[in-house]
Order: C-alpha cells, then sequence, then structure tokens
C-alpha cells in the first residue's frame, strides 16, 4: 500500500504540490476537475457532485445525497482511514468560503483523533493538527517565515516550540487566549509537540518545510 493519501478538494489548488506517483489519490467533489487538469486521474471520486455539475465517469465513484451530515472531504478523508491510511495530504481545502475552510482545519482534528496526520495544502500557507505528538520542521524552512501554533480545545498541555524565535517549555495553552500567533522561523531545525491535547499549526511554506510527511 502507498504511505499516503491524497485529497483533491474544489478550494483553491496549490499546483506545486501534486501528489507522488505512489500516492493513493482520491477527488472530493469538483477536485476532480483541478486533478485532470494537472493531467492526473484520481484512483476514487466521492461527492455528492453539485461542485462538479456531473458524475464522472470513472471506474470508482462513491456517490452520497446532497443533503448530509458530512461534507464531501470529510466522506473522503473516512475513505482513507477506511483503507488503512495514516498520512493525508488535502489540496484545494482552503481559500473560497471560510466556513469550507474552517470545516476543513476541524477535519485536521478528526484525522489526529483517529491516529492518523494530516496537512491541508493552501497557497502559501499550510495547516496540520497534531494531537499527543510532535511536528519537526527542517532548517530550509524559510528564515523569518511566520508559523503560528493555537489550541484546538480548552486547554493543550505540555506545549514546547524549540528552534523558533519565541520558544515555549512545558507551557499551556487555551483555545480563548492566542499567544502562538505569529512566531518565526530562524534557519535552524525546529519542533513543536505537546503532550496532552490537540494543536493547530499553520506555517508559511509547504510539504518540503517537514522532516517527514
Amino acid at each position: 500500500m502507498s504511505k499516503r493519501c491524497y485529497i483533491a478538494g474544489a478550494g483553491e489548488f496549490n499546483e506545486n504540490e501534486l501528489p507522488d506517483k505512489s500516492d493513493y489519490v482520491i477527488a472530493a467533489d469538483n477536485g476532480y476537475t483541478a486533478l485532470l487538469s494537472n493531467g492526473i486521474t484520481p484512483d476514487m471520486v466521492v461527492g455528492d457532485f453539485d461542485s462538479l455539475g456531473r458524475i464522472p465517469d470513472h471506474p470508482n465513484v462513491i456517490k452520497s445525497p446532497v443533503e448530509k451530515d458530512d461534507t464531501d472531504m470529510m466522506l473522503a478523508v473516512k475513505q482513507g482511514l477506511k483503507l488503512g491510511y495514516k498520512a493525508f495530504i488535502i489540496n484545494g481545502g482552503s481559500g473560497g468560503r471560510l466556513d469550507q475552510t474552517l470545516a476543513n482545519i476541524q477535519i485536521l482534528t478528526y484525522i489526529a483523533e483517529n491516529d492518523a496526520h494530516g496537512i491541508l495544502i493552501g497557497d502559501p500557507m499550510c495547516v496540520t493538527a497534531v494531537r499527543n505528538g510532535k511536528i519537526m520542521f527542517k532548517e530550509t524552512a524559510t528564515k523569518n517565515g511566520t508559523i503560528s501554533v493555537f489550541c484546538a480545545g480548552d486547554k493543550a498541555e505540555g506545549v514546547t516550540l524549540k528552534g523558533l524565535k519565541y520558544p515555549l517549555d512545558n507551557a499551556t495553552l487555551t483555545h480563548t487566549y492566542p499567544i502562538g500567533v505569529s512566531n518565526e522561523f530562524t534557519g535552524v531545525s525546529s519542533s513543536i509537540s505537546v503532550e496532552n491535547g490537540t494543536l493547530i499549526i499553520i506555517w508559511d511554506g509547504g510539504l518540503k518545510d517537514l522532516c517527514e510527511i
């Protein structure tokens, strides 16, 4: 099985972050158009197809009703989890409607709570969620590039930031006080960890900044 599940959505699509040949690729509704325009045929297509406007001619289509509890992106993520994937790349899940972007950030926390890791690709920002764990950035992450850390939930305990302009050591973050906003890379390897809770991390860069994807 390939290591990553790459999901294309109907939002702003970053053409600089296309799937690897080894990725399992899922199109969520009109993410199908973005993939085809970049010469990529997905392995699966899911959604209610209100954005695409038609059911695509594809051998592996999962059609859902328009009126449903899950967004098309959530349906795609659930399919990836069902197939056993633990690493998710989501492109086309930000920009446009703010409510849809926020929904996709919540989906990152859903992925984290299912013992997996997801990254939402923007242009140029990326977002991820870390639950009871750690994320590491290469020293080549853009010096003076912005990185922000938020608490997803009432509180996140044991938060440690190393290698950034403003470090933290075993701190507690809450959802009502954004102390982690507008930190900066410094040109050295850096890390963010949390012992108990979930963090939302937003940085000015791409997948190349991470030590592991």
